[in-house]
């Protein structure tokens, strides 16, 4: 979530029906971190791909969800999780007539239980950036190839990447994840997101054993 995502849709027009709905609550409910748009179009091309099903953490009042669902295949489910019990109500109410989408009202981890996905957002949890906050396992959530979004960054310009002058680790724990194959995607000069691939087993992807 950007903080302030819902107002860089104020001059926005042409988006999806349902994603218009989400920014409405979201404004309603006076929500200010929202999904920006830039990000909202990465995760609208990249639900395209999903198979089965799609996992978000952080639904607050559901535009990165719309964003995911006005994406995604007929027939793909998508789970999101939100802490907070008021706004996972009104995320409900947004995809009311979408039955391909739950919500989940509880922490961050319930996205296990759908596990698991194509596709998971990590925008609420699971994504290690708050201290005491235990990064999510790709080996146990996504399919071989699935994909992990973590977004909210600003754009890398040194390696190891900073933040606040120091060595940002929670980036680092997603770049050099020993399952995923990530790439960091700059998206506006002050945003960028984390895009991870989780690495297929050797016997998946054909290949024989040394030796054999």
């Amino acid at each position: 979530m950007s903080r302030s995502g819902t107002d860089a849709y104020d001059s926005e027009t042409h988006l999806p029906p349902l994603v218009a709905r989400a920014v409405a609550a979201a404004r309603a409910q006076g929500f200010a971190k929202s999904c920006r748009p830039e990000q909202g179009r990465l995760l609208q091309a990249l639900a395209a791909g999903a198979q089965e099903a799609i996992g978000e953490t952080g639904t607050g009042c559901g535009v990165g969800l719309a964003w995911l669902a006005s994406g995604a295949r007929a027939g793909v489910r998508l789970v999101s999780v939100e802490l907070d019990p008021e706004r996972a109500r009104i995320a409900a109410e947004v995809f009311a007539d979408v039955p391909e989408v739950e919500i989940i009202a509880g922490d961050w981890s319930r996205i296990e239980e759908h596990a698991p996905y194509d596709l998971l957002v990590l925008d609420g949890g699971g994504n290690g950036k708050r201290g005491g906050d235990r990064p999510a396992e790709p080996d146990r959530l996504l399919r071989p190839g699935g994909r992990i979004v973590v977004d909210d960054f600003t754009p890398a310009t040194a390696w190891p990447p900073l933040l606040d002058g120091e060595v940002d680790h929670a980036r680092l724990h997603w770049l050099e994840h020993r399952d995923l194959h990530t790439v960091e995607l700059p998206l506006a000069k002050d945003l960028a997101t984390l895009v991870g691939t989780r690495r297929r087993a050797a016997s998946a992807a054909g290949t024989a054993p040394q030796g054999a």
